[in-house]
């Protein structure tokens, strides 16, 4: 059974193999990082564990058995218990229930853990999967996300109240 960890540094190789793994199928969605995020990679993972000990943000991976990540979800820019929420699952998981099921953990999360009473996610408009994740979840349309967002995309911001269920 998958399990949602929070991020930590002896996790970089997997989370590494990961994005490099994913990197095409996600590109087809999202902005790609560029070749500078992997040549870098052991610099922004400690950068963003050192953000994530400040309180700044959480980060999340799903640890498969065999110590392979399955995908990430992030908690950025958390302040006055709100945070932007952020994911990715890996393509041999895609549309098996394994993102919105995680997602729904990471509200959990959010609010016990980190004390969160609203979360919001962007997503692009051609981005129909993650829309439909966003909703499973509980999540809202709440409004037009600007390209700068989103890498340069048209898209729509979602919330969810995390008092509310599902």
């Amino acid at each position: 059974m998958p399990e949602l960890q929070r991020l930590d540094a002896g996790h970089a190789p997997a989370v590494l193999a990961f994005e490099l793994a994913n990197r095409a199928y996600f590109a087809a969605s999202v902005s790609d990082r560029g070749d500078e995020f992997y040549d870098r990679f052991a610099d922004r993972h400690s950068a963003m564990l050192a953000e994530q000990e400040a309180g700044l943000c959480a980060f999340y991976v799903l640890v498969a058995e065999d110590g392979s990540v399955l995908g990430r979800f992030n908690l950025y820019d958390l302040a006055d218990g709100t945070a932007n929420l952020g994911y990715r699952v890996a393509q041999r998981v895609a549309g098996r229930g394994v993102a919105t099921a995680t997602v729904r953990e990471l509200c959990r999360l959010a609010a016990v853990r980190h004390g969160l009473r609203t979360l919001r996610a962007a997503t692009s408009l051609a981005n129909v999967a993650s829309q439909k994740v966003l909703a499973k979840a509980g999540f809202v349309p709440v409004g037009p996300a600007h390209p700068a967002d989103l890498g340069g995309k048209p898209g729509t911001w979602y919330q969810r109240d995390l008092a509310s269920r599902p």
